[in-house]
C-alpha cells in the first residue's frame, strides 16, 4: 500500500514585520497598505539595480494606466509577479508583470484569445502569452497599450478613473531561486 504524503502545517504569522531575508514564509492573511508597498519595495531591491528600476517604471505605468486595480503580489519561486486586476482574485486579472533575474516581463493571462496584428505576443502555450520588457518607454508603446485595453475588454474589467488602487501581498514561497544572475 503507498504511503500518503505527510505535509507540515505552517504557524500562522501575527507578526507585521518586514521580512528581508530571501524565502520568508507566507504571511497567514495578505498584507495590504503601506505595509505592503514596504515588502514589495524589500522583494524589489533583492534583483540587480537594472532590472529593479525597469520593473519599477512598468508598475508605475500600470499603476497610472489601471485606476482602481487591485494588485496581486506573489513572490514565487522563480519570480516576483504583481497581478493586475479588477478584484483580489487571480480568476479577475487579466494582466501581470513578473520580475526575474535577467529580464522583465508583461504577461497577458489570457493572451491566446486577445488580437495580436502585431504579433508582439511571445508563447505557445493555451492561456497565456508575454512581452519582454527591455525599456521602460516600450510600456508607452501604442500596440501595447492596444494589447492592454483588449485584455481588460476580454475581461470584462471597465476602468473608473477616480477608483483608488489596492496593493495586497497574496503569497511569499519559503523557497526561492536567487533574484541576482
Amino acid at each position: 500500500m503507498p504511503r500518503a504524503k505527510q505535509t507540515t502545517a505552517r504557524p500562522a504569522a501575527k507578526t507585521t514585520a518586514i521580512k528581508k531575508e530571501a524565502g520568508a514564509k507566507a504571511p497567514a492573511s495578505s498584507i495590504s497598505g503601506a505595509d505592503a508597498q514596504a515588502q514589495l519595495d524589500v522583494f524589489i531591491d533583492r534583483f540587480t539595480p537594472e532590472v529593479a528600476a525597469l520593473g519599477r517604471k512598468a508598475l508605475a505605468h500600470l499603476r497610472k494606466r489601471l485606476p482602481g486595480a487591485v494588485s496581486l503580489v506573489y513572490d514565487n519561486y522563480n519570480a516576483l509577479a504583481i497581478g493586475f486586476g479588477s478584484a483580489s482574485r487571480m480568476k479577475a486579472t487579466p494582466l501581470s508583470i513578473a520580475f526575474y533575474p535577467r529580464w522583465v516581463n508583461l504577461f497577458f493571462l489570457q493572451g491566446a484569445a486577445l488580437p495580436d496584428p502585431d504579433g508582439l505576443l511571445q508563447g505557445k502555450g493555451s492561456t497565456v502569452r508575454s512581452i519582454r520588457i527591455t525599456d521602460a518607454r516600450q510600456m508607452k508603446d501604442q500596440r501595447i497599450d492596444a494589447l492592454i485595453t483588449s485584455a481588460l475588454l476580454h475581461n470584462g474589467w471597465t476602468l473608473d478613473a477616480k477608483a483608488k488602487n489596492t496593493l495586497v501581498i497574496q503569497a511569499i514561497s519559503p523557497r526561492q531561486r536567487p533574484r541576482r544572475p
